[in-house]
């Protein structure tokens, strides 16, 4: 039986993506190095993709793998704080969710009364010209 079958599921290509991303930025680069000294369609392939995939931007990979911030990772040693701390978390993460909502409804009824506007003086012109 095969001791590496774990590491073997899915594609070569999403192994070596984990693989590099459990290494850090500085593996992506030195991949991206190795790619332009040996063949450098590689290299510029490597880096195409880290610009796309904004691991280039972020302070880590493992943080495109986590969108959340670790504010609830560490413990503070105060069970009651570290609840207070999570719930409130919690708490903003709704209302962010519920701000974004709201704001694409403002953006939709915006765009609805524009639309309407547009339609009421295109239906103004097109009778004017038929009055006429």
């Amino acid at each position: 039986m095969n001791t590496v079958t774990h590491h073997t599921s899915g594609n070569w290509f999403t192994r070596a993506e984990m693989w590099l991303d459990e290494r850090g930025k500085g593996a992506w680069i030195a991949a991206m190095v190795l790619g332009f000294i040996f063949f450098w369609p590689v290299g510029l392939a490597l880096l195409a993709y880290m610009i796309w995939s904004k691991r280039m931007f972020n302070k880590s990979c493992a943080t495109r793998r986590n969108p959340l911030p670790s504010f609830g990772v560490k413990s503070s040693g105060n069970t009651a704080f570290d609840a207070y701390k999570a719930d409130m978390l919690r708490r903003l993460e709704d209302e962010q969710v519920a701000f974004k909502a709201f704001l694409q409804r403002l953006r939709d009824a915006k765009d609805k009364s524009e639309f309407d506007a547009f339609m009421e003086e295109r239906a103004e012109a097109t009778a004017k010209g038929s009055d006429a």
